[in-house]
């Protein structure tokens, strides 16, 4: 297994929507161990392949109490949304060091495969239901940081630019 690079906003590979895995083999067990891996790694509790570089739809997560109940996801949809939106405070390995709070659906069900390419779909709620919707986003090229206001995002764009040029490593 490897640790991985994560990218950082504003890296224009953040913005790219991944198409559908197609294949399911040894390279793409290997890619989310090392998602795992990394995610470990940077103290996360999700990471999407996006946030890699990798333009594919998987989506590693660990919301388990103490971190140690891995999940995989495979070309993840969201299904259908229940209950009412939530605030909740939100930070994202690609935004390292900023924190904010995005409304989620308080619930959801989705459909997933798994490493063999065999459809699953289950509900969720909770943080499992917000970290599933938080790493779709970035597989469909969306940050936690678009839900904020233009002002905020606008700061904050600055901001790791800022930082980029300068070559700070995090914000």
């Amino acid at each position: 297994m490897s640790i991985l690079q994560v990218l950082h906003f504003p890296d224009p590979r953040l913005r790219k929507k991944a198409p559908d895995v197609r294949t399911f083999d040894a390279a793409l067990r290997q890619l989310a161990a090392d998602m795992l891996e990394t995610m470990y790694a940077e103290r996360g509790i999700g990471l999407a392949a996006t946030q890699l570089g990798q333009p594919l739809r998987v989506i590693v997560l660990d919301v388990a109490e103490g971190g140690n109940a891995p999940q995989v996801f495979v070309n993840p949809v969201i299904t259908a949304t229940g209950g009412e939106f939530k605030p909740g405070q939100e930070g994202c390995l690609s935004v390292p060091g900023y924190f904010d709070i995005v409304e989620r659906h308080e619930s959801i069900r989705f459909r997933w495969q798994d490493l063999d390419g065999v459809v699953h779909e289950q509900d969720a709620d909770g943080l499992l239901a917000i970290c599933v919707q938080h790493e779709i986003d970035h597989l469909d090229g969306r940050l936690f940081i678009d839900y904020l206001s233009p002002l905020k995002r606008q700061r904050l764009r600055k901001k790791a630019e800022k930082q980029e040029k300068l070559s700070i490593p995090a914000l």
